[in-house]
C-alpha cells in the first residue's frame, strides 16, 4: 500500500480551551501543531490542515487550508471528508487522520493503520487502546480512510450521521491496537492538560 496522504483535523471550536486555535498554543518550545506535523510528516506523502475561518493564521507552516464542506461544525467527519475530497484531486487513494491536539501519537501510526487493512477494498481502520471496561476504545480522529467511499461519506453526513464510528462500522472497519506504554492519544482539551503534556515534553514523552 502506498503511502497515504496526513490531513490534521483542526476544525473544532476548542471551547474547553476558551475557543481559539489549540494547535497554535506553545509546547515544548514550539506549538502544538508543530509537534503533530513533525510527527506526522516522515509518516504520509504529503499533509493538509481542516481548519474553518479565515486559513491565513496557518500561512506560516505553507499547508493547504480545508475548511469543513458541511455547515455548522457536525465533527471530525466534516474534516475527514474535506480531507478526502482534497486527496482525490491530488489522485491519492487514501488519507490517514491526526487530531491538531494530540501530539505524542506513534510515529508508526500510518504503517500500523496499513497493516491492519490488508485486503481490504476500500481501506478502513481507527487506532484504538485497551479499555478494561469496553476491551477497546477507539479514536475517531485517527483513522485511515479510502477515497473511494467520500461520496457515502458525503451522503451520511446528509442525511445526519455525525458519529464516526457509526459511518466505520457500516463500512466494516477495522481496528488498529496500540498497547504499549504510556497514553499515544493524550489529547489536550484543558489548560490542565496542556501543563501535563508540558511536563510530559520535558519527562522525553516527545522523543518516544
Amino acid at each position: 500500500m502506498t503511502a497515504p496522504l496526513g490531513v490534521i483535523l483542526a476544525g473544532g471550536r476548542a471551547t474547553r480551551m476558551g475557543g481559539g486555535d489549540k494547535g497554535l498554543l506553545p509546547l515544548g518550545g514550539a506549538t502544538l501543531l508543530d509537534q503533530v506535523i513533525a510527527r506526522l510528516a516522515p509518516q504520509v506523502a504529503g499533509m493538509a490542515l481542516n481548519a474553518n475561518g479565515d486559513p491565513a493564521r496557518f500561512a506560516d507552516w505553507g499547508l493547504p487550508v480545508l475548511p469543513d464542506s458541511v455547515a455548522d461544525y457536525p465533527g471530525p467527519l466534516a474534516g475527514v471528508l474535506a480531507g478526502l475530497d482534497w486527496a482525490a484531486g491530488q489522485g491519492a487513494e487514501t488519507i490517514v487522520t491526526v487530531a491538531a491536539d494530540t501530539p505524542f501519537f506513534p510515529r508508526d501510526l500510518v504503517a500500523r493503520l496499513q497493516a491492519e487493512c490488508g485486503g481490504m477494498d476500500a481501506p478502513l481502520a481507527l487506532a484504538a487502546t485497551p479499555d478494561p471496561r469496553r476491551g477497546t476504545a477507539r479514536h475517531p480522529t485517527f483513522g485511515l480512510w479510502p477515497v473511494a467511499l467520500r461520496d457515502d461519506l458525503r451522503a451520511a453526513l446528509g442525511d445526519g450521521v455525525r458519529k464516526v464510528v457509526l459511518w466505520t462500522d457500516r463500512h466494516d472497519g477495522r481496528e488498529a491496537l496500540f498497547d504499549g506504554p504510556g497514553e499515544p492519544f493524550f489529547n489536550v482539551n484543558t489548560p490542565e492538560d496542556l501543563e501535563a503534556a508540558q511536563e510530559m515534553i520535558a519527562a522525553g514523552a516527545g522523543r518516544a
